[in-house]
């Protein structure tokens, strides 16, 4: 599979089109036998191929609009595009005004010439991270499709479009692991960075105090370069010798109930770090375990959530997935007072967490516990709501953290997908990109 990087070092030795890429994917989304009429809510097939030409005479001209110009990338349907309704993977936004102006990371990927081919489906108002949606369809996991196993959520259809071709890259949100979850469930690379890095204008909100837009893609390079276009600046990627760097495993909670194929991957890939010389050290990180407590009646999103719905669910709440109705409706049972509290609570806590982490290059620990379960065995309430808490449980630290984060694939080929989370506190996005170049290439060497 090409990757972005890839693709655009190609466009740029002029070994590949714009029109040949961007084709390519258009095809793999209209496979009749494929996933396409899952994974997006609107395709854009026509402006694609036409800003994919437009690219191809930029590049012959050398002066492409960017590295990406022309590349097929998709984007989660909750980012706004000019004179259609924001949907946010739900029916009941399909009469709601249409936009006036496009979000900004559309708007910065348009400036960038990129060949944008739809949006993609997600879990109903990105809340959950298990990517099931009773309106639009749930895209399979592309790991034993015939199993039919979940995408992880929320930002499911991006990562089923770049497992199968669809896109090269894609962008998404993530308040507690929408981006990072699914890349570890369909072997991609997920990245979260800190949430003031990437403009939110135009963005239907989950929880304002949490969300984040990220991106998912193959490896971490193209990571980076799709990252570099919806921000305002690159961030610098520096070479990281493995053997100066000091990472903490935290012990508290994440590393509970790790299934099989999660924890053989997880030792596996810890093995190959201090073979090559990284400095691991298990670190207590006990604040971890008040955030059970903290959240226990919903925590900050339900309540920003609910602020956002509660009009909308007294005249549509027939239309809501059931599951998304109930974790919003949790929002009813907190005051202001309760509110305060909650942010409170949270500062205090970063500051303490971000304390303890200080002396580290960065956490390491599993992204999600699980591997992907099959989509009916979700099918029951209680076994979903706690397929739930667990696929959100070591992602949603990060969210609180106000930090950053990325997945990387860390299984053996041909077994199921498992995501190795490093992740460090806000603002330390560029050492954290450079720290995952140099895990990365330990990681594929062990396969």
């Amino acid at each position: 599979m090409t990757t972005l990087w890839q693709a655009s070092q190609q466009l740029r030795a002029g070994d590949l089109t714009a029109s040949a890429a961007t084709q390519q994917a258009l095809r793999a989304a209209e496979q009749p036998s494929g996933e396409g009429a899952r994974v997006f809510t609107r395709t854009y097939a026509n402006s694609a191929v036409e800003q994919a030409q437009q690219a191809d005479a930029r590049w012959q001209q050398q002066q492409p609009r960017s590295p990406i110009d022309g590349l097929p990338i998709s984007i989660k349907d909750l980012f706004d595009v000019a004179d259609e309704p924001t949907c946010a993977g739900s029916r009941v936004l399909a009469d709601a005004p249409p936009a006036a102006r496009d979000a900004h990371i559309v708007q910065q990927l348009k400036q960038a010439g990129a060949a944008i081919v739809g949006k993609t489906n997600m879990t109903e108002f990105a809340f959950s991270g298990l990517g099931i949606n009773p309106h639009y369809g749930t895209p399979a996991n592309p790991w034993q499709r015939g199993e039919k196993r979940i995408p992880g959520g929320s930002s499911s259809g991006a990562a089923v479009a770049v497992a199968d071709g669809m896109c090269l890259a894609a962008v998404g949100t993530d308040t507690g692991g929408s981006v990072r979850i699914p890349a570890a469930l369909c072997g991609l690379t997920g990245f979260k960075p800190s949430a003031s890095r990437i403009n939110q204008a135009g963005t239907l909100p989950l929880s304002a105090a949490l969300d984040s837009i990220g991106v998912i893609a193959h490896d971490v390079r193209s990571c980076w370069l799709l990252d570099s276009v919806i921000a305002d600046r690159p961030l610098p990627l520096t070479e990281r010798d493995i053997t100066r760097a000091h990472f903490a495993i935290p012990q508290t909670r994440v590393l509970d109930g790790l299934d099989l194929a999660v924890s053989q991957a997880w030792h596996h890939a810890l093995a190959q770090l201090r073979a090559q010389g990284a400095t691991l050290t298990e670190l207590p990180l006990s604040e971890l375990a008040e955030l059970e407590t903290m959240n226990a009646r919903g925590g900050i999103t339900a309540w920003e959530a609910w602020q956002w719905h509660q009009s909308l669910l007294q005249s549509h709440a027939a239309g809501y997935d059931p599951q998304v109705r109930m974790r919003i409706e949790r929002g009813a049972l907190l005051n202001e007072a309760d509110a305060q509290l909650l942010y409170q609570q949270r500062a205090d806590w970063r500051q303490r967490v971000e304390q303890a982490v200080a002396p580290f290059d960065g956490l390491l620990l599993p992204t999600v516990p699980l591997i992907a379960p099959t989509i009916a065995e979700l099918d029951d309430p209680e076994r979903y709501r706690q397929v739930n808490l667990l696929m959100l449980r070591n992602t949603s630290v990060i969210n609180m953290l106000d930090g950053c984060a990325i997945s990387l694939p860390c299984h053996q080929p041909g077994s199921a997908p498992v995501g190795l989370m490093l992740a460090a506190t806000h603002g330390h996005d560029a050492a954290l990109l450079s720290w995952a170049l140099a895990l990365e290439s330990i990681l594929q060497r062990s396969l």
